[in-house]
């Protein structure tokens, strides 16, 4: 996946996001560059870094979903992070450190999932015999003669899932929890306090299903080597890291505005600025430069401008894209084409109760052209508006279904839409005549 080009990746992304072309073409060039600095020397790799990206658009119409995408297709370690959530060092906050830290924190739990892919089935064989033997031993105790092939035959059932419902009893680590004093959560101190404290085992009745579960983790952490795995989460954190800060408007200064909580939103920002020029930051797995990690932020600007950032800021997201608001048209395609499309969920999750869902062409149309107007009319929402209307709109068949009728079609039509949503619509017919 990491040479695709950036059209196939614009294709990829527009699997489960509707329009957005600008937003989609300028990750698509910045996720491609990439892979094209991977190509170079090294000496010229060293000069070349990310240019990082700002999103400007209202809520709800792609902004989180791109950038997540995006990071999905080649497996790049992401984090998501609210500018609100950071405050200047020394007041009360997260420390904007820690979004580097829960960066290299994702990279190696990815590393670590690959690699115990690798491994699985040999992991998956090593607790089969264990719980084999486990079993073998408890039998013993209760049969004094057994076939001479036994435990070939009981490590056959086993494999095979005959015995995945019965319950064993077993040895597992009881891992030490640890809380910081005043609730504050770092992996770091938490890690570092646990350290010293002795690991315990404790006897546990499982079902085999469990205990393989159990073993095959146990096992694999054996097979693989844990300080590959971190030195190459770190690489990874650095080549190859996607940083998505939302709500960088929050933290920008409206012209005219310089005192009170502005100061402190001008100080979140000059915290965050030597992380996206680039920097060394300590972590539990050694020191990890930013330089290259892309950041990509984004924010509603409804009050503040892009421009209200503080210029240093401002020079290091070079690539501005204006993602519009959606219409009825895009809220449409978005009901219909994605591959998570919200109506194809709903009809996956009543199938489970009986409930054979679906949707006739006029009723999605008018779904959509009540987002637009109520997306107009109250604040926009964007495409969370139509989790709202259909939630309003399944309602009833959502508390009925039970599981326990025969399969029953229902179909949502266009009558259906007009007569539940009746109460919204009246409200719009009114408010035309108000002043």
């Amino acid at each position: 996946m990491e040479q695709m080009t950036p059209k196939e990746i614009v294709t990829e992304l527009d699997k489960y996001i509707i329009g957005q072309d600008e937003a989609k073409r300028a990750v698509a060039v910045a996720l491609r560059n990439r892979y094209r600095r991977s190509q170079l020397s090294e000496e010229l790799r060293e000069e070349i870094t990310p240019k990082n990206i700002i999103m400007k658009g209202p809520t709800g119409v792609g902004k989180t979903e791109i950038a997540r995408r995006l990071a999905k297709l080649v497996r790049a370690p992401f984090v998501k992070v609210e500018a609100t959530k950071y405050t200047e060092v020394g007041y009360v906050g997260r420390d904007v450190e820690s979004m580097i830290r829960d960066l290299v924190e994702t990279s190696i739990r990815l590393v670590k999932e690959e690699k115990f892919e690798q491994v699985k089935q040999q992991a998956t064989n090593n607790a089969n015999i264990k719980i084999r033997d486990i079993m073998y031993a408890k039998s013993r105790l209760v049969k004094s003669e057994e076939p001479e092939n036994y435990k070939d035959v009981l490590l056959k059932e086993i494999e095979d899932g005959k015995h995945d419902d019965e319950i064993i009893e077993m040895e597992i680590i009881d891992t030490p929890k640890v809380e910081i004093m005043g609730g504050v959560s770092d992996s770091n101190l938490t890690d570092m306090f646990s350290g010293f404290l002795p690991k315990r085992k404790k006897l546990r009745k499982l079902s085999v299903k469990q205990a393989r579960k159990h073993i095959v983790n146990e096992e694999s952490a054996k097979l693989i080597d844990m300080d590959a795995v971190n030195e190459e989460g770190v690489r990874r954190a650095e080549q190859e890291g996607i940083i998505f800060i939302d709500e960088i408007d929050k933290i920008a200064m409206a012209r005219g505005q310089g005192s009170g909580p502005d100061v402190s939103r001008e100080g979140v920002q000059r915290d965050i600025l030597p992380f996206v020029e680039g920097c060394n930051v300590s972590t539990k797995y050694g020191t990890i430069r930013t330089d290259y990690i892309l950041f990509i932020a984004a924010g509603a600007f409804h009050i503040a401008k892009v421009e209200d950032l503080i210029p240093e800021l401002q020079g290091r997201f070079p690539i501005r894209v204006e993602l519009k608001s959606l219409s009825q048209k895009e809220f449409l395609k978005i009901l219909t084409q994605p591959k998570n499309a919200i109506t194809k969920q709903h009809i996956e999750l009543l199938k489970v109760d009986n409930i054979n869902l679906s949707f006739n062409e006029d009723a999605l149309k008018e779904i959509a052209r009540i987002a637009e107007l109520e997306n107009i009319s109250k604040e926009n929402i964007g495409a969370r508006r139509l989790y709202t209307i259909l939630e309003s709109l399944l309602e009833e068949v959502s508390f009925e279904a039970s599981g326990k009728h025969p399969v029953t079609d229902v179909v949502i039509t266009k009558e259906f839409v007009l007569r539940v949503l009746e109460p919204t619509l009246k409200e719009h017919d009114l408010s035309k005549y108000i002043i």
